[in-house]
Order: structure tokens, then C-alpha cells, then sequence
């Protein structure tokens, strides 16, 4: 069992198809509207890198990091966040999404990123608690665009901001962060990664 990683457009196709059937099972897409397994399904100025975690040829979790330079508080930061973390539903509770999640937090530190944020279901956070991320409390991403917002805290989308904060700047400005409205703004492909 190992973890691969490659930019988005230059997945593998099989193991691009294998992703993009796990997250089938996830999200299923309306009736005639599946993509082609060799369609981006994110912003390329996101910079997407996909990461799985495969088993003998079999793709048994996988996610995109997505990244972009983000202004907060007067501070310019260099930003990362998960993206279409999903799991193969036969294999699900065996700590296979866990240990992806955490690669993928070490990897954003690899690439020498100055803070990881993204979304997530409520009931997920003690998941990502346990992969090394942590809530920020209080705080709202501003999805989508600044002419269409798409922000995080809208009516009946009850999701909480996990984040880590990797360099001795945005460590600084940590405090800034919580309990904020963070101007994201990946697009509108993305609209919240």
C-alpha cells in the first residue's frame, strides 16, 4: 500500500477513472451528467494535486489539494486546502482516508505552504482532529467569487473550518483567523474547496 501523487492532469487514466468512481459512489451526479474520467473537476489556477492511496493497482482513498494565495487581516498567505476527500465504500473504516489526510496536511508542509483551511460536515471534524488538523473556531470561508459569494456558513450547509498553520508568520496571525470571514475566493468551479 502506497501513496501517489500527481497534478491532476497528469493522473494516470486508470487511476483517475478508479477516482472518479469512488467519488461516484460519494456524490453521485445527476441522471446523463458524469463527467469524463479525463475532465478536470477543478480550477487548474488552483494548482490541483491528486493524491491516492493505492493497493495493488486498486485506488482505495483519494483527495485534491487545491491552492492559492489567500489575504487576511493585511497578511498575504500562501494557502492550501482538501478537496473531494473520499473513500472507497468497501474499504471505509480501516484508517485508509485518515492516513491520506494526514499525508496530504505533510505534503502542504512539504511545499512549504503557510496554512492549510478548508470545510468540512460537522460530523467529520474529529476525523480530521484525528489526522493532525484542528477547528478554527468561529471562522467562515468565503467561497466562490467576490462578485458570487459562496460562504461556508449559509442556511442548511452546517460546516465548521478545520486549518493548521504551518510557517512562523501565518502561526503569527493564527489569532486573526478565528472567529473571521475569510475571503477564499477559489472561483467558481471550486466554490469551496
Amino acid at each position: 500500500m502506497h501513496i501517489l501523487s500527481f497534478p491532476e492532469a497528469a493522473t494516470p487514466p486508470e487511476l483517475r477513472l478508479q477516482m472518479r468512481e469512488i467519488q461516484e459512489q460519494a456524490w453521485p451526479s445527476a441522471p446523463g451528467s458524469v463527467a469524463p474520467p479525463d475532465a478536470p473537476a477543478h480550477d487548474p489556477a488552483l494548482r490541483p494535486l491528486s493524491m491516492l492511496l493505492v493497493d495493488d493497482g486498486t485506488v482505495l482513498a483519494a483527495l485534491d489539494i487545491l491552492s492559492k494565495d489567500v489575504v487576511h487581516a493585511g497578511g498575504r498567505f500562501a494557502a492550501g486546502g482538501l478537496s473531494t476527500v473520499v473513500t472507497r465504500r468497501e474499504t471505509r473504516g480501516r484508517g485508509h482516508g485518515r492516513r491520506l489526510v494526514a499525508a496530504a496536511r505533510e505534503t502542504m508542509i512539504a511545499r512549504k505552504l503557510d496554512l492549510g483551511l478548508f470545510t468540512c460536515d460537522g460530523p467529520l471534524q474529529t476525523f480530521y482532529e484525528s489526522a493532525g488538523w484542528r477547528i478554527l473556531p468561529g471562522a467562515v470561508l468565503i467561497g466562490g467569487t467576490p462578485h458570487e459569494p459562496f460562504p461556508s456558513d449559509q442556511a442548511g450547509f452546517e460546516k465548521v473550518t478545520m486549518a493548521d498553520f504551518f510557517s512562523s508568520v501565518a502561526r503569527q496571525a493564527e489569532a486573526s483567523f478565528h472567529g473571521s470571514r475569510i475571503e477564499l475566493y477559489p472561483g467558481e468551479i471550486d466554490k469551496l474547496w
